[in-house]
């Protein structure tokens, strides 16, 4: 595969990365359509794949951004892959007719009519499930009910609570639009919640097929936000051990930090390969399940990448007030979805 950026995808990040540079401004991710890049033309977005996604997310990540840009590009990625155009409509975050902004210079979307609204119609994912590993089938229960479904289960973990959610089950994919949230937390300062469903409607979507596919394409979406984050992380650190001076000598000049400092960065590539790879291999229909379990485990590596950085900024890495805190948090929140390093290790012994 060829690692560089498309034109579109070089616009995208130059996009994401303006947006996000003033605080991470959730109503203008949406007025730009940056919310809505994985939607269907049809539907009224941009019509993007899982590398769009990635591009976004990675910008989210390098300056740790609590915007619910995951949970929404995820999602409306799976209802692109899997939904009706009904279904995209409704929860693809497009606007209605007249209500929309002029947004010129957009990634592949110059002159294109943007949404211009704040979430209304968000979806969020629910994929895990109590005491039970990602890669695992679900036991959420779908059984028929008149003209529809019925659902009952427990799903947590679920990031941003929307207006709807995605649910994956024994029988497929269903859309919920009255979920019961039995608890609402920060995880690691990421909004989520616990979701109960005890007989609770469901739209159906798609069949069994559409739930590992869920699982992969937010497992590339963790990743990239991941990758992100280290690399945001990276570039702090390297900046203060560039000024911070010791013994009248700058942290840098130190061989035991450079190499700390080095085996950073090398978790950072490590990260990236492997997270670029398993995003193209999904935009391109290929089989991606070893790349994506690769990527998986190093965002578990990168988690612990960031203690290093901690450690490089002495005391000033414990100051919650400092920008490192938000980056180490959230590199704690993305490898929690995914279960950690040593689960992984255990799906790439399952696949090889």
């Amino acid at each position: 595969m060829d690692f560089n950026l498309d034109e579109t995808q070089q616009d995208l990040k130059k996009l994401a990365a303006e947006v996000l540079a003033r605080e991470g401004d959730e109503e203008r991710l949406w007025q730009t359509g940056l919310m809505s890049v994985c939607v269907p033309e049809a539907a009224g977005g941009a019509g993007l794949g899982p590398v769009e996604m990635a591009v976004v997310l990675r910008e989210v990540g390098a300056r740790a951004a609590s915007v619910p840009a995951l949970a929404t590009l995820a999602s409306t990625l799976v209802l692109a892959r899997y939904g009706t155009l009904d279904q995209q409509r409704r929860f693809g975050g497009t606007a209605g007719e007249g209500d929309t902004v002029r947004e010129d210079g957009g990634p592949g979307m110059s002159g294109a009519e943007a949404p211009a609204q704040d979430g209304a119609g968000r979806i969020a994912l629910a994929l895990r499930e109590p005491g039970r590993a990602l890669a695992e089938p679900p036991t959420t229960a779908a059984r028929a009910s008149g003209d529809g479904w019925a659902l009952t289960g427990r799903k947590v973990s679920v990031l941003h609570p929307a207006s709807a959610v995605l649910v994956t089950a024994d029988e497929g994919l269903f859309l919920v639009t009255e979920p019961v949230t039995a608890a609402e937390y920060t995880s690691t300062g990421e909004p989520a919640a616990t979701v109960v469903l005890d007989d609770t409607p469901g739209e159906w979507v798609a069949g069994p097929e559409a739930v590992a596919g869920a699982r992969r394409l937010f497992t590339a979406a963790v990743a990239a936000q991941a990758s992100g984050v280290l690399a945001g992380a990276l570039e702090l650190t390297t900046s203060y051990i560039k000024t911070r001076k010791q013994f009248g000598r700058a942290l840098a000049e130190f061989q035991a930090v450079t190499m700390q400092i080095a085996d950073v960065y090398i978790a950072g590539r490590a990260l990236d390969v492997a997270m670029w790879s398993a995003a193209w291999r999904l935009g391109e229909g290929l089989p991606a399940e070893q790349d994506l379990a690769l990527a998986a485990y190093h965002v578990g590596e990168a988690f612990k990448a960031l203690y290093t950085c901690q450690h490089l900024h002495g005391g000033l890495g414990l100051d919650v007030t400092y920008p490192l805190h938000r980056y180490f948090a959230q590199a704690k929140h993305l490898s929690h979805l995914l279960g950690g390093a040593d689960a992984q290790l255990d799906l790439i012994g399952a696949l090889v």
